[in-house]
Parts: structure tokens; C-alpha cells; sequence
């Protein structure tokens, strides 16, 4: 079962950003899935590296729309981007040395940020994007 289901509601409207927030929620899923199931350090960690990287490759192309369309928004925007990033890359080292485990309030956490992210400040850019 997963974690966190994709829903009309997390649409924005905006179909690239749209698309990217599925495949985040489908990589919390996947991550979810190896932990229930048991699977081993290296599978876990190679789903949370990708989750990493996309998450990263997504808010780069949000960052680009921003400057090309002049978003008023955009630095408190790329300041939660920055944020978001260096918690889970922080996680991510102690994870690989292993100082910290996967757990579901990891999981909780990433689902909770990308809820609110997409309903808060990933809807207001979107309002001020052409349609794409």
C-alpha cells in the first residue's frame, strides 16, 4: 500500500511541475515499500539517493521558471529548496556512514514537506507561470 497517494488536490496546474510531483511521491513510495519490506541497506539506499538527486534535478527546473518569468517569490522559494535539500543530504551522509537508519518518521517528514510545499508555495508559483 502506499505511503502517500497522488491526488487532484496536489496538482498545481502546471504540467512539468505536475509530473516531477509524481514522481517524488512515487520515489516516497518506493523508498517506503524497501523499508517495509525489509530490503537492505543497499536498496534503501539507492532508493533515497534518487530521491535525493530528483528531488534536487525538480527544483532546479522550478528554479529556472522562476528567473525566466521573474517570480516575486522566488527567493524565499529557492530558500526552502536550499533547506529541504541539506536536511536530507545531511540525512543521506549519516545514513551511508552509518549513524542513522531509515525510519518512518523520516518518511512522515518527507511526505509532510512535500505536501505542504506543493500546496503552499509550489501552487502560488505555479499562479504565476504561463500555462506549461
Amino acid at each position: 500500500m502506499a505511503m502517500m497517494e497522488w491526488s487532484d488536490k496536489l496538482a498545481v496546474g502546471h504540467s512539468a511541475i505536475d509530473r516531477d510531483h509524481q514522481k517524488l511521491v512515487g520515489l516516497i513510495n518506493e523508498l517506503g515499500e524497501a523499508m517495509s519490506s525489509g530490503q537492505g541497506k543497499d536498496v534503501c539506499g539507492g532508493v533515497l539517493g534518487e530521491l535525493v538527486s530528483y528531488t534536487k534535478t525538480h527544483f532546479a527546473m522550478e528554479e529556472r521558471l522562476m528567473s525566466v518569468h521573474n517570480f516575486t517569490g522566488a527567493s524565499e522559494h529557492r530558500t526552502e529548496h536550499l533547506r529541504l535539500v541539506q536536511q536530507v543530504v545531511d540525512f543521506q551522509d549519516q545514513y551511508q556512514s552509518g549513524k542513522a537508519t531509515l525510519s518512518v518518521s523520516l518518511l512522515h517528514f518527507l511526505m509532510e514537506w512535500l505536501t505542504h510545499h506543493i500546496l503552499d508555495s509550489d501552487k502560488a508559483l505555479a499562479r504565476g507561470l504561463p500555462p506549461g
